[in-house]
């Protein structure tokens, strides 16, 4: 049984217990003060809060471990519960919560003035029937010292309202935003750096369709980037140079309202993309813990591999939306049991063109010990499902259900033009970062592939070995 947790008084100046376990960006962070015990947030039950001191002003932020019984998002009727979180009486973010499992969150509560704050819990419309009430664990909050410049520009994201659901809880049960991160740039004047933010959506229900995700993304949840700005030396926007990543994957200029720094954006679209417009009515609002960042060098896809509890999301929502196929079969597009695939993220660069026609991708093969004469390839033979984009990239190769890494006995690169004819240019691979699957619950494994070199793939020289145990 669950103790129910009175108001905390809590201060970011606290060193939180080492043993808390949160986001990695969370943990370890000994600004943000954590409270023992859980709150609980019940259907037709009283709303609760947490109270802390800001020390200085700044953007806060909020973590805990957050589970919602009975609930599980590959289950019509259980996906998810939603808490609506409150500053000082303000509604600032929601949290949708996907899982009966503890998972680490957390989210960004806006900007705070110095002194005492009141954050309050209440349990949400949108929450599944079956949700009854919300377990949040040795909740964390606080203003940090880190990564401020970062919060203080993050979007708020609106949910999707419109689509062939007319739900306005709609991100509640589908593409639901899960993390968010940023990266920087330095700006053309001297001492500005640029901002852009992005997020992990759990699924897309328009645009690339999931075969192809699955082969071109390694993964079936979106990422896009939604909102770039401009900041000065002292972190201060420069006035016209908000974008964002509009319909049909268009860069408009921010022109919509901010609140305090934060721009207000909408889902829009069936793949996520976003508008300035914003709904005034639209009931869930989403402002992400976007200090996270993506390491030098990664795919995108490596932000999921920090918070793996995103893969489980991600593989439920297509159970649950009937997208995968029963049974598995690797000799098909369709995708099959996401536990059957080979998670891989590898390196490339792409050489000049030695004539007309399309560029080469590159695909990746797997060969198992019970038959090393077959090989499973991540574009399934399609030639539009080969990589043709350089640097780090992620894909996936399905295999029969069951394969673990060790019935693996190499893993090839293929160079295949994305296209008719072939502009004969070369494909150098030069690392595998890494390869998992998935387990029973649709958590990633440990990486057991790694491999660096260089390896040039030519019209004459199509494919070879990049590593073999």
């Amino acid at each position: 049984m669950h103790a129910v947790s009175p108001i905390h008084a809590v201060s970011p100046t606290y060193a939180a217990p080492s043993a808390l376990t949160l986001s990695p960006h969370l943990a370890g962070a000994p600004d943000l003060a954590a409270a023992s015990g859980t709150v609980v947030v019940r259907r037709d039950g009283p709303a609760r809060s947490l109270t802390f001191i800001a020390r200085q002003g700044g953007e806060a932020v909020v973590g805990f471990e957050a589970a919602a019984p009975g609930i599980s998002w590959d289950r019509k009727g259980a996906e998810s519960a939603v808490v609506s979180i409150a500053v000082d009486g303000r509604h600032v973010t929601d949290l949708v919560v996907p899982s009966s499992e503890p998972t680490p969150r957390s989210l960004g509560l806006g900007h705070v003035r110095p002194g005492r704050h009141k954050v309050t819990l209440r349990f949400a419309r949108g929450s599944a029937p079956a949700a009854r009430r919300v377990l949040l664990t040795r909740p964390r909050i606080g203003v940090p010292r880190a990564d401020q410049v970062a919060l203080r520009h993050a979007p708020v994201i609106i949910g999707r309202t419109t689509g062939p659901l007319n739900d306005p809880y709609q991100n509640a049960t589908t593409d639901t935003p899960l993390i968010a991160w940023h990266e920087t740039r330095p700006a053309e004047t001297p001492g500005h750096q640029v901002i852009e933010y992005s997020v992990v959506w759990s699924n897309e229900d328009g645009g690339t369709d999931s075969p192809a995700l699955m082969a071109r993304w390694g993964r079936t949840t979106d990422i896009e980037w939604i909102y770039r700005v401009e900041v000065d030396a002292s972190g201060r926007r420069v006035d016209g140079t908000g974008v964002y990543q509009a319909p049909e994957h268009a860069t408009l200029k921010f022109t919509g309202r901010y609140e305090a720094d934060h721009p207000l954006l909408q889902t829009c679209t069936q793949n996520n993309n976003m508008c300035d417009a914003v709904s005034k009515d639209a009931p869930l609002r989403f402002l992400p813990d976007v200090r996270a960042e993506r390491p030098a060098g990664r795919a995108r896809e490596v932000v999921m591999d920090r918070e793996p509890w995103t893969y489980r999301v991600m593989a439920q929502e297509m159970v649950r939306e009937e997208k995968i196929e029963e049974p598995s079969d690797p000799s098909t597009r369709e995708v099959g049991d996401q536990r059957a695939y080979l998670f891989a993220e590898f390196a490339k660069t792409t050489g000049s063109p030695a004539g007309t026609g399309s560029v080469p991708g590159v695909a990746l093969g797997v060969r198992l010990k019970s038959d090393p004469s077959r090989l499973y390839r991540s574009d399934h033979d399609q030639p539009t499902w080969s990589i043709e984009r350089d640097g780090a990239v992620a894909t996936t190769v399905e295999v029969p259900e069951g394969t673990a890494l060790s019935d693996i006995v190499s893993v090839e690169a293929i160079r295949r033009p994305v296209g008719a004819g072939d502009n004969g240019a070369s494909a150098t691979v030069t690392a595998v970062n890494r390869g998992f699957f998935l387990d029973g619950s649709y958590l990633p494994l440990p990486s057991g592939i790694s491999w660096t070199g260089s390896v040039a793939l030519s019209k004459e020289r199509p494919s070879a070995v990049l590593w073999r145990p």
